[in-house]
């Protein structure tokens, strides 16, 4: 049996919290998602003036990020650099902005966002992550 680590409601309110921040600070309207290391949603919230596609787009991002254990703009440059295959991977928004939570080298779960720019998006979900230090 291995022990693991886990995103308890605590963490996963502080990164809400702070992802928020950075989006309000700059005016940004976005869709905020947080996942588990299997994709699951834990925390959804969608900031007023979002547009509505971002509810999908950030929780496929946060799905993305940690099922591949990689911040979803590595999976966007496999694609962008002709590895169209990859787009048959199923259920997942090969976008930037969405970027793992990783805890001592290993993932416990996934931040998306989606809204403004990827580069806006993925830089929302740092800093909801580095909350967690």
């Amino acid at each position: 049996m291995i022990t693991r680590k886990g995103l308890t409601l605590d963490d996963v309110q502080k990164i809400a919290a702070a992802a928020e921040a950075e989006a309000k600070k700059n005016d940004w309207k976005v869709s905020i998602a947080i996942t588990d290391d299997g994709g699951h949603l834990l925390h959804f919230q969608r900031l007023d003036g979002a547009p509505v596609q971002s509810t999908w787009i950030s929780q496929g991002k946060a799905k993305a990020a940690a099922f591949s254990r990689k911040p979803t703009k590595n999976l966007e440059d496999i694609v962008g650099n002709g590895r169209n295959a990859f787009l048959s991977v199923p259920d997942l928004v090969l976008l930037e902005g969405g970027e793992p939570i990783l805890v001592d080298g290993i993932c416990i779960g996934g931040v998306g966002v989606s809204g403004v720019t990827s580069a806006q998006d993925a830089q929302i979900a740092q800093a909801g992550i580095a909350v967690l230090g």
